[in-house]
């Protein structure tokens, strides 16, 4: 559904650790102009220290941008003290939403993401440019597709100790949002996406590598 609309009713996650919040997100987002939100979610796992959650609150609210931030219920504590309150004009802190859905939606202009697998590819397929902020495991390579190869984002840059500083937020949000390199980035984007619907569409190259291995799985069984 969320890819090229074919199957309308296939919007369902399967498993889900949170139940989402679809309601209150999605709500918000149709009030906002199209492309001017900064979705940031940094998945289910990823944990942020209270200085880094600290930087990046107020990188986001530095940027005078709307922003659309998942902080799952147990991070909340980590938070400034009145920054829900005080970026109430702006902003929405939520503790989850319904992913694919936020991606997809025409407000949302920009995906400040841990870069984790599912959330890169989620991003890539509907065409959203990203603010990678790699931790762990795999997140590295990706942040380093998205940025280098695919070149439809930009990596944050920590300090001596590890923490992105909000200044570094705020240029980099900024920048994908509306500067010259996001102006390319955006462009990139789109193509990506086209790319990935083209990939899945009846006859592509996932389509046909499905097909390959079923047959395969059925000959091998016979």
């Amino acid at each position: 559904m969320f890819l090229d609309k074919r199957l309308q009713d296939d919007t369902e996650y399967g498993l889900s650790i949170f139940k989402p919040n679809t309601g209150t997100c999605m709500n918000w987002l149709e009030e906002r102009p199209n492309g001017s939100v900064v979705y940031v979610s940094f998945g289910s796992l990823a944990e942020l220290g209270v200085d880094q959650m600290e930087e990046l609150a107020w990188g986001l609210g530095d940027s005078n941008y709307h922003f659309l931030w998942v902080v799952m219920s147990k991070e909340e504590a980590k938070l400034p003290k009145d920054f829900a309150r005080e970026t109430s004009e702006k902003g929405l802190v939520a503790s989850w939403c319904p992913q694919l859905q936020v991606l997809a939606h025409k407000a949302v202009g920009c995906f400040v993401t841990h870069s984790g697998w599912n959330s890169t590819s989620e991003a890539l397929s509907l065409g959203v440019p990203m603010v990678a902020m790699p931790k762990w495991t795999d997140q590295s390579t990706n942040a380093k597709y998205v940025m280098d190869v695919w070149r439809m984002g930009l990596r944050v840059r920590c300090n001596d100790k590890g923490i992105v500083r909000r200044e570094e937020i705020e240029h980099c949000v900024r920048e994908v949002m509306e500067g010259e390199r996001g102006k390319e980035m955006k462009r990139n984007a789109i193509k990506w996406s086209e790319l990935a619907k083209e990939a899945v569409g009846e006859g592509g190259s996932s389509d046909r590598s499905i097909h390959e291995f079923v047959a395969k799985l059925g000959r091998s069984t016979e």
